[in-house]
């Protein structure tokens, strides 16, 4: 699988309060191609109306407000099979075990990099593209 033809077929969505890191991941994606929207908190997307047209959404633990659990959690429903991705400096069991329970693909630990997230969307991509939403085939 080509990891980046991929990506440029589907819509990416970053929600990080941190504008280093949510700067950084845009450019990283948009550098390949890829269609994203990236938002400063969990508020703001939960009012997207596009919302269940992404096909990942990659979302920071610790947001100011609603945090990434509570966002995936308000989603976990109506968003069922869009990739989800949480970063987080703050990897306890609970977070773990209540991402699990959200169906989080991976929980990717801070300090991270551009490797660490490419792994962990090669492996959850392996699935056929039709079985997720965002996909633009």
């Amino acid at each position: 699988m080509d990891l980046y033809n991929t990506l440029r077929k589907t819509k990416i969505l970053i929600i990080d309060d941190d504008e280093w890191i949510r700067d950084s991941l845009c450019l990283f994606f948009e550098n390949e191609g890829c269609q994203l929207s990236a938002l400063e908190t969990a508020e703001e997307a939960v009012g997207l109306p596009e919302l269940k047209s992404f096909g990942i959404i990659i979302v920071d633990y610790r947001l100011p407000g609603m945090d990434g659990l509570t966002f995936l959690k308000h989603i976990h429903k109506s968003c069922g099979n869009i990739i989800k991705i949480l970063i987080t400096a703050y990897n306890t069991d609970e977070i773990i075990s209540s991402a699990k329970a959200l169906d989080v693909g991976d929980i990717i630990n801070k300090p991270f990099t551009a490797e660490a997230l490419e792994r962990s969307l090669s492996r959850l991509l392996v699935k056929q593209p039709s079985e997720w939403p965002g996909m633009n085939a």
